[in-house]
């Protein structure tokens, strides 16, 4: 009998079961994607605003749209504004009446003032306490709050950033690559030309102009991001444009278009994702920093540049500093540990297209 032929494997399936053996990396990418999905949720999990109210026989889903006025649950003697569900929660448990608050498992918003809070005492900053799992900050907000939201921040803001400068950057990369001469010259000099604006004094003169949002920073750094990403691509696409596949694309009469972007681009892309977890870093890093120097997102945004600059300015409340710096150096270098074991499941000397 003759032996069963061994199936193939692609290479794409090759390097994901490569980068499965590089635990560091592996288990980092499970934690990360986990903590950001759960962060998605943060609104369900950690909030001031409950999940379900039933009160008089009727549902409330405050969670979703809010009540702003607190006579709606009787509590106009006591509020101004919205209902205080927690306080609300108590006087519904102590009534017995058949009304209930479903409130989050951390019942506490990061934007939320919490001087009123009877079970804190004295000034803010206090430090942490069972109600409160990582103290509050000079602002009386509650400090695992305002890092949970900050991290969901920071990823979206890194991820936002790293997509739109890799299209931007491969989009040009590869139309400098694939036609060089004189739209690569020209390319070239206005890549140059581009990259020597000034990034801080751009980020300043927004600011002072409008309130920066979150969309507005995503679109300032990556205006700044492509440039790097597009030299690569450029690159990439000056080595396989002379392989044997392109020129038999171009002989079969694939336009331009089909040839870059569905023969060259697939196999141009090592590189590129080997650098990404590293962008992401850098987008991290950079947004922290903006936050810092107070020109970044603005207040009361969960930010963790605030929260570091608030460190500094309350050097002896440990809490207010240990914290924010182990939640950012977990993240950035869980994210740099998948970074090195992308770049070692996509090494060409590991599996390479020619073997």
């Amino acid at each position: 009998m003759s032996a069963s032929p061994t199936k193939s494997v692609s290479v794409l399936r090759r390097r994901w079961r490569k980068f499965r053996t590089m635990k560091r990396g592996w288990y980092s990418l499970v934690i990360m994607v986990s903590l950001y999905l759960l962060s998605l949720c943060s609104p369900m999990l950690i909030n001031n605003r409950a999940l379900v109210v039933k009160y008089d026989g009727n549902l409330y889903f405050p969670v979703f749209s809010g009540y702003h006025d607190a006579e709606v649950f009787g509590q106009d003697d006591e509020v101004i504004g919205e209902a205080d569900y927690r306080a609300l929660d108590k006087r519904f448990e102590a009534a017995d009446e058949g009304n209930f608050v479903l409130m989050p498992i951390y019942p506490y918003h990061p934007n939320e003032s919490l001087l009123s809070d009877p079970s804190l005492e004295g000034r803010p900053p206090h430090s942490p306490s069972p109600g409160h799992w990582l103290g509050t900050d000079n602002r009386g907000r509650d400090v695992f709050a305002r890092l949970v939201y900050g991290f969901r921040i920071s990823i979206t803001f890194a991820l936002g950033v790293v997509l739109l400068s890799y299209i931007v950057g491969m989009t040009i990369g590869a139309t400098l690559g694939y036609f060089g001469g004189v739209v690569d010259i020209i390319g070239q000099r206005f890549v140059e030309i581009w990259s020597g604006m000034p990034f801080l004094y751009t980020v300043i003169i927004v600011s002072s102009l409008i309130v920066p949002s979150l969309g507005i920073l995503i679109l300032i750094l990556a205006t700044f991001g492509w440039m790097g990403i597009a030299m690569y691509m450029r690159g990439e696409f000056y080595r396989e444009k002379s392989k044997d596949y392109v020129a038999a694309a171009i002989a079969q009469g694939d336009s331009n278009r089909s040839i870059m972007f569905a023969h060259i681009l697939p196999n141009s892309l090592t590189p590129i994702i080997s650098f990404a977890p590293f962008a992401i870093v850098g987008a991290i890093s950079s947004l922290v920093s903006l936050d810092f120097l107070g020109f970044g997102l603005q207040a009361p945004t969960s930010s963790w540049g605030e929260m570091v600059s608030q460190g500094l300015e309350n050097i002896t409340k440990w809490h207010l500093i240990v914290f924010p710096l182990t939640a950012l150096f977990g993240t950035l270098i869980m994210i740099v540990f998948i970074g090195e074991a992308i770049r070692e499941a996509f090494d060409p000397k590991v599996f390479s297209r020619l073997r």
